[in-house]
């Protein structure tokens, strides 16, 4: 199985990618995790990036605060998908990184979650790995049907509370 690469700017962005590093172990996804910048090491980040598909990758995450250009960095230098995760940060708590991620010109597109979205983009990287992987697809609709089941159980039990 082909492995998802994990990009975060600083390490200050750690506690929102751990979710994702969650949801990829609990759906069993190789995974590797850097710290690369696009504006302290952009020849490191540009690296990476495309050398990434040769080194086993199938989709990249980043995630970013503050400017945010991380994602669109990978994206310029790869044909992977690139799911980005603006992270809450500054002064305009995270809007900013918002709209640096999910306003890329035409041609580099970059898939982006909600701000500080980490448990969502790991689960679309898995979604795209499961399109030629029957086994995380049928994870996945388990997944969905476990929580349909909760939502149910909880209606019948309100329902039986407040009759």
């Amino acid at each position: 199985m082909k492995k998802v690469g994990i990009v975060m700017g600083s390490t200050s962005d750690l506690p929102i990618i751990e979710k994702a590093i969650s949801v990829l172990k609990e759906y069993e996804v190789p995974f590797e995790v850097r710290v690369l910048s696009a504006h302290r090491c952009p020849a490191e980040a540009r690296e990476f990036a495309a050398a990434a598909r040769e080194s086993g990758f199938s989709v990249l995450i980043a995630a970013a605060g503050m400017a945010a250009h991380l994602a669109g960095a990978l994206a310029a230098n790869t044909t992977l998908p690139v799911i980005g995760i603006p992270c809450r940060s500054g002064a305009s708590d995270g809007t900013d990184a918002l709209l640096s991620t999910v306003m890329m010109p035409s041609g580099i597109p970059v898939a982006t979650v909600a701000i500080d979205g980490a448990k969502n983009a790991a689960l679309l990287a898995v979604e795209i790995m499961a399109v030629t992987d029957d086994g995380l697809a049928a994870k996945l609709e388990q997944a969905r049907e476990d929580g349909r089941n909760a939502v149910l159980k909880a209606d019948e039990e309100i329902r039986a509370r407040y009759k």
